[in-house]
């Protein structure tokens, strides 16, 4: 074999261990954890990095006041999530919110630049603070704490001063829920 033909059959080689390597990292965001309702758990401590490009620690940053949290697995949940964040916003519910990517597996936070523009790229630069994304064993101990049946419907948390989850919803976008979870928040802030 010259050296050319080795060449190109260690290219070849290699590209084929990256494209198993994806595989296995693709497979491994997959894997299916059961759902569970964490009413009364402390919600993981975990460490993102904001779309402002902030690093962000939940809940230690946002200790000493109640917050809401949107976590979700997939693109697709967006629109999910989005109900909830208007319905918020125009119930002017007296809390922060923070959305929370969630993207388990080893491969996607090699990809976390193109990730994040791609985010960025749909969001106005004023709620980028808001936008913290989770990769690899952070992102993991979201999935373990809540499950992630359902992908594409959101999870979404209302914590209370000290970080414990008061109020759990993962079943999708609805306004009787939304009422309630404004009222708990009405009553957390006081």
């Amino acid at each position: 074999m010259d050296g050319f033909s080795l060449r190109r059959a260690l290219v070849a080689l290699a590209l084929l261990l990256v494209a198993a390597g994806v595989m296995v990292g693709a497979s491994s965001c997959s894997t299916p954890v059961a759902n569970r309702n964490p009413v009364g758990e402390m919600f993981p401590s975990v460490s993102g990095e904001a779309l402002d490009d902030a690093v962000v620690r939940v809940p230690e940053s946002l200790a000493g006041e109640p917050a809401v949290l949107l976590v979700g697995y997939e693109q697709d949940t967006q629109f999910d999530l989005d109900r909830w964040l208007i319905g918020l916003t125009q119930l002017e519910t007296p809390v922060k919110f923070l959305e929370l990517p969630t993207i388990p597996g080893l491969i996607p936070g090699m990809f976390a630049g193109t990730i994040a523009n791609g985010m960025r790229s749909g969001i106005p630069a004023e709620m980028w603070g808001g936008v913290v994304t989770l990769y690899g064993d952070d992102a993991a101990r979201v999935v373990a704490a809540l499950g992630n049946e359902k992908p594409r419907c959101g999870r979404v948390l209302l914590l209370d001063r000290e970080g414990r989850i008061a109020w759990f919803f993962d079943q999708g976008f609805s306004p009787a829920q939304l009422a309630a979870l404004d009222a708990m928040a009405r009553d957390l802030a006081k």
